[in-house]
């Protein structure tokens, strides 16, 4: 290990400090922070203490305001607090925030910077977001990798005490915030020497104590509010001295100088950058080498404080010399003569100028880089500062993208290099679940604790939890490594899907001569013609190494499942050589028992096999040297939309940073339909139907996440044209007489198994049930071509079907086609089922209102969407507002449905007298239709059409006005939907005024018990005993019953369903739902990978919850107070099973028996006293009588009945 330093990303190095020196942390998930609270929560479940000796106290609210209201109430009462958070996390702080600069209270917030959403929601690193606050009077400290992440939260500490000013510390989300770097961390007794005890004594001595009672926040009028604004001016006068005096102490202490702006480059330089946070470390790097290999005389300003903005330093940190200056922003501010650093750079340099402090006015331009985490290389900075060198700079330029519509664009080469040649690269290409970024990070950590070099790491991934590709991208070597950039030219690159090389272009950074480790289920002697001809020529051309192992078979035989992670990392080191393989594989069994020790030996046991079964595995490829392969990689066909193909596909095929800004639509709005062209092939192993078995129950359909697999009824003569394979069955029951098909979407397919898991029906053989089903798991690539055509002509089969069977049946729904279709959710998914049954029962009427979360991401994240359309191009409108507002969003959808339907009412009332009277009759249709099921819909869908044609050739106002609102006549279904992160915590409030509203808005709560899209967080949902991340010592209050809160008001439908445990108990839950002349509230129990259990058993996991009486099934129906019955019915079984068998299969509940047997079981006994009580409560309220008159109208409250 290089200089006794540690490998680590800007979020540990943030929390290591924080938590050191602080008292009080309050927190709450947002990515990509979040990581900074879950540290924070764990090392304080662990016992860790601060500088001080305790042991902080970390909490997590219920939204990010709630979390920077309880900073300054513990900042009020004198104690040390913080919060970490990024993005729209920050702006809901910003109200606090004033106030706490108003009241020069000593703090210090940590910002993993991040894009502000607006056209569309980004999770990546810009600065939109710390812009937004820069009038706050807070501080802003801008680190550009882990290590000065680490140095500035505790210079930030130290002159946040010093000043009184608060500190804003930022650096960049995702870049700087999961680059793993090496660190050096700094002791306890340095930052006790760097935090004044008497300063800390004075900031408690202000602290409100009724001992020495004051007043503060008061409410002035305008006679004084201005003066005492003024009145702070002195303390931020001083604030530049005071950094600079801390950061001078933190330089004596540890040796490392910084400056409120260091410049970096030659003495004598004309062309200058002015930068900040991670970008500034790609600029500095780019000037040392133009330095060195060019005539160029160039330097680079990185501004590490931002405000106070130093007007003397930044031109006393400039040499002489400058003329031209760049100065470069991460944010864009639409409408304003500059971005905020390009115009203090300007104003500083006028003012200066003005005052005869420099002798020139230097040219300064303004351009923007980076956004949504874009990458910035050094040709990207090169091409900066050579456009500086023309006699006309651009101003307002932007550089990294192709802008052919503004024409603001820099030019660049993108094979321009300054890498190391002494650095070694890789690149490992994985799928997000299979463990192999988590592999990597081991790998990092391996080389910089087993070898005298330096390691770097980042890892590039979209907003999915699993199923698409992952890139990590490593470096080490004998230096220190400073390139905030991904890798462009690899000495190694790992493929650990097979599938990825009929996708993806991988090869096109591979360095000549470079290694090539394919996971492949093919043999050496096997795989050459299995690989598509673009790569044969990439690797024939490049002269590349390549071997294989089948990882996917050896993670199978040792019971690890998809997870190829340490398979293909002792790959790696048996054939990089960096590592004696002995040693290497002593390491990664350390790095195992490490990081999965939480898990059980079991876990452990299963990882030292896959290692042991690896080396010997591994078989280098000898080829032909030649191009020998028919396969194509390809992705646009024809067919796909001009769209698709030039945009989306482009996309898909990660060559999405290639696409001019004309491609992309305006105001973010996207075509739906489009994951149909994805195919992904992502399935190891996939679905076969066998006719001969199945029941025709739809079951199999019903509780695939992905809606890959489909049942279709239609006329037998269809299938003169069907391909050989196809398979068909006689229709059963209400089919009788049709043909049936059970068809699996092979390519979109995730191979989950819960088809197969779940499918009841099994084989026979001389009267015993043997192993085989209806639905049976086999190898995808040999079935591959045949049921891709077998799908294609499923799918042009006229379904004649759905309208013979009850819809709101298992086996009607399943007959629909569903209207949301491979998303990107994780395999086994718990709450897609949902969604997609929603889509089958209201699809062709249905607006969705998405809470930011799991739900928006599988179902609106780029490049393609699972929403869908019938064949006459009707299905689901959908969008996502925020995290904070999804009621309030939906139901202004409502609100203006209901108002276009009210005016096209009274227009079309006022011209069946006038225009349309001679469609008198065809009006009143309209005017009093009934559209309570799908067939009624349908109908007003044909009357309205008909009024169309009758209104097209009309010129009057009325008339045309009316054409404008006759969709509106159609019904419209508005339906809420988000996670328990939403419902319980963040947007409780605005759901519970939605749901009191009486509106008629639906609201789906897909309750997985954490918030499951920032990666496992505790919401007020999760049940007592549940280890989350911010509840790493367990959870040690009872879930929130939102239900119940929902039922006191009594004039909203109220149900709890879990689809594992009751299938139609689900289906009739949300007929009435929908059904209902009200606000309506599902809470649908979802189980998530966070659970820890095997997702393919999800449903059954599902089940045990409802049978050991943790989770209930109820449905509350105020229309049966108004026939005199009790509105509230319990659906659920009596429980079969104890509350402990269900949370001892569950790795949330049983990880605390590890961690901590004592508390666990204390908890366990809390958790079945609780259900039991909570069973109890309900079985009374379900048995009241409700001997009170006949209700007509809309009850006010639950309350007769709980009382």
């Amino acid at each position: 290990m290089p200089e006794n330093m540690t490998a680590m990303d800007g979020n540990t190095a943030v929390a290591y400090v924080a938590h050191a020196t602080n008292e009080i942390i309050a927190i709450y998930p947002i990515t990509p922070s979040s990581v900074m609270g879950e540290l924070a929560d764990a090392k304080s479940a662990r016992g860790e203490k601060n500088i001080w000796g305790m042991i902080p106290t970390v909490i997590e609210m219920q939204s990010e305001g709630g979390a920077s209201g309880t900073v300054h109430g513990a900042l009020t009462a004198g104690a040390l607090t913080t919060t970490f958070t990024a993005s729209q996390g920050l702006l809901l702080m910003i109200p606090n925030m004033y106030k706490i600069a108003g009241e020069l209270t000593p703090t210090v917030f940590h910002v993993s910077a991040r894009a502000v959403a607006a056209h569309a929601l980004s999770i990546f690193g810009d600065h939109s977001d710390v812009m937004a606050a820069r009038q706050t009077g807070w501080a802003l400290l801008a680190s550009a990798n882990p290590q000065e992440v680490m140095d500035f939260t505790l210079i930030a500490q130290a002159a946040a005490l010093r000043s009184r000013v608060p500190f804003l510390h930022f650096f960049d989300g995702f870049r700087t915030s999961h680059e793993l770097n090496m660190v050096k961390v700094i002791p306890f007794e340095t930052m006790r020497e760097m935090l004044d005890e008497k300063l800390i004594a004075g900031h408690k001595a202000r602290g409100l104590n009724p001992e020495r009672p004051v007043l503060r926040g008061t409410a002035q009028n305008p006679d004084v509010f201005f003066q005492s604004k003024e009145a702070v001016n002195k303390y931020y006068r001083e604030l530049p001295s005071i950094i600079k005096d801390t950061m001078s102490r933190f330089e004596k202490l540890t040796g490392r100088k910084y400056s409120l702006f260091d410049y970096v480059g030659d003495a004598n330089a004309e062309k200058v950058a002015v930068i900040m946070a991670s970008g500034a470390d790609t600029v500095e790097e780019t000037v040392n080498y133009l330095n060195k290999n060019s005539n160029e005389k160039v330097g680079v300003l990185k501004v590490r404080v931002y405000r106070p903005f130093s007007q003397e330093d930044l031109v006393a940190a400039l040499p002489k010399t400058v003329k031209k200056i760049a100065a470069l922003d991460r944010t864009k501010e639409p409408g304003s003569i500059g971005e905020p650093l390009y115009q203090d750079v300007v104003t500083a340099l006028a003012n200066a100028f003005k005052a005869g402090k420099i002798k020139d006015m230097p040219l300064v331009v303004g351009g923007r880089y980076g956004l949504g985490s874009k990458e910035f290389t050094p040709a990207m900075a090169k091409a900066v500062f050579d456009d500086l060198s023309a006699k006309a700079p651009k101003n307002g330029f932007t550089v990294g993208i192709k802008d052919d519509v503004s024409n603001l664009s820099l030019d660049y080469d993108r094979n321009w290099s300054i890498e190391d040649k002494d650095v070694f690269r890789a690149l490992f290409f994985g799928l997000g679940s299979d463990g192999t970024v988590g592999a990597n990070k081991n790998t990092i950590k391996i080389i910089s604790e087993e070898t005298p070099n330096y390691a770097q790491g980042y890892f590039v991934y979209d907003s999915k939890k699993a199923g698409s590709m992952t890139v990590s991208h490593v470096r080490f070597g004998k230096n220190y490594i400073k390139a905030p950039y991904l890798v462009y030219k690899a000495h190694f690159i790992g493929c650990h899907q097979f599938s990825f090389l009929e996708k993806y272009e991988m090869l096109d950074k591979a360095e000549q001569g470079s290694i090539f480790l394919i996971n492949s289920p093919f043999a050496a002697g096997d795989v050459w013609d299995r690989i598509p001809a673009e790569v044969q020529e990439a690797i024939i051309a490049k002269n590349l190494k390549v071997y294989v192992i089948n990882a996917s078979e050896i993670a199978k035989a040792t019971g690890m499942g998809g997870r190829v992670n340490v398979i293909m990392q002792t790959a790696f080191f048996g054939i990089s050589s960096v590592l004696a393989k002995d040693e290497a594989v002593a390491a990664i069994k350390k790095a195992i028992k490490k990081t999965y020790a939480s898990k059980g030996d079991e876990v452990v046991k299963k990882n030292f096999a896959a290692v042991d079964a690896t080396l010997a595995a591994i078989e280098e490829v000898k080829h032909p040297g030649k191009v020998t392969s028919r396969i194509k990689r390809t992705c646009a066909v024809e067919g796909f939309p001009d769209f698709v193909k030039n945009t989306l596909c482009e996309m898909m095929a990660f060559r999405g940073d290639d696409l001019p800004v004309s491609a992309m639509p305006l105001d973010g709005t996207f075509p739906t339909a489009t994951s149909q062209y994805e195919k992904r092939n992502i399935a190891l192993e996939s679905p076969v139907w066998d006719a001969s078995i199945c029941i025709q129950c739809g079951f199999c359909s019903l509780v695939c996440p992905h809606a890959a697999i489909r049942i279709k009824a239609y006329d037998g003569a269809e299938l003169s044209k069907a391909p050989k394979t196809f398979k068909s069955a006689e229709g059963r029951g209400d089919l009788k007489g049709m043909k049936v098909t059970v068809q699996v979407a092979i390519e979109d397919c995730t191979g989950c198994g819960a088809c197969v898991y779940n499918c009841p029906a099994k084989e026979k053989a001389e009267g015993k049930e043997t192993l085989r089903k209806a639905i049976n798991l086999s190898d995808q690539i040999p079935l591959r071509e045949t049921e891709r055509e077998n799908f294609r002509f499923f799918m042009s089969l006229k379904d004649a079907g759905s309208g013979l069977v009850n819809r709101y049946t298992v086996k009607g729904s399943q007959l629909v086609r569903p209207l949301f279709e491979f998303s990107g959710a994780c395999g086994g998914c718990g709450e897609t089922p949902y969604v997609k049954l929603l889509t089958q029962l209201f699809g062709d009427h249905l607006t969705v209102a998405n809470a930011t979360g799991c739900s928006s991401i599988y179902g609106g994240n780029l490049p393609t969407t699972p929403y869908c359309v019938r064949e006459d191009g009707r299905g689901p409108a959908w969008s996502n507002s925020l995290f904070e507002d999804n009621a309030e969003f939906g139901l202004g959808i409502r609100l203006a449905y209901d108002k276009f339907r009210e005016e096209a009412k009274v227009l079309l009332t006022a011209l069946k007298d006038t225009e349309l009277k001679n469609r008198a009759t065809l009006a009143d249709e309209i005017l009093n239709a009934d559209e309570n099921d799908w067939a009624a819909i349908e109908q007003q869908r044909g009357r309205v059409a008909d009024l169309k044609n009758a209104l097209a050739w009309a010129k009057d106002e009325q008339s045309v006005r009316l054409l404008t609102l006759t969709d509106y006549l159609i019904k419209k279904s508005v339906w809420i939907l988000g996670g328990d992160g939403w419902a319980y915590d963040i947007g409780y409030g605005g759901l519970d005024h939605v749901l009191a509203s009486g509106k008629k808005v639906r609201a789906l709560v897909l309750d997985t018990e954490v918030y499951s899209n920032t990666g496992g967080q505790m919401s007020k949902s999760t049940p007592l005993g549940a280890v989350a991340f911010f509840a790493a010592g367990g959870k040690p209050l009872p879930k929130k019953d939102l239900g119940m809160i929902a039922m006191t008001y009594g004039n909203i439908y109220v149900a709890s369903i879990a689809l594992g445990a009751n299938y139609q108990q689900s289906i009739k839950a949300l007929a009435e739902a929908e059904a209902y002349n009200g606000p309506s509230l599902i809470i649908a129990y979802s189980h998530c990978i966070a659970h820890g259990i095997n997702m393919t058993e999800g449903m059954n996991a599902q089940k045990k919850a409802v049978n050991s009486g943790r989770w209930l099934l109820y449905r509350f129906n105020p229309e049966l107070r108004k026939q005199g019955k009790n509105p509230f019915v319990i659906d659920s079984p009596a429980p079969s099973i104890p509350v402990s068998e269900f949370m001892l299969g569950e790795n949330r509940f049983r990880t605390l028996h590890k961690s901590n047997p004592e508390t666990a079981r204390r908890l366990m006994k809390l958790a079945e006293e609780e259900y039991k009580w909570r069973l109890s409560v309900y079985r009374q309220i379900a048995a009241m009588s409700c001997d009170v008159p006949k209700v007509e109208e809309k009850v006010n409250s639950l309350a007769p009945l709980i009382m």
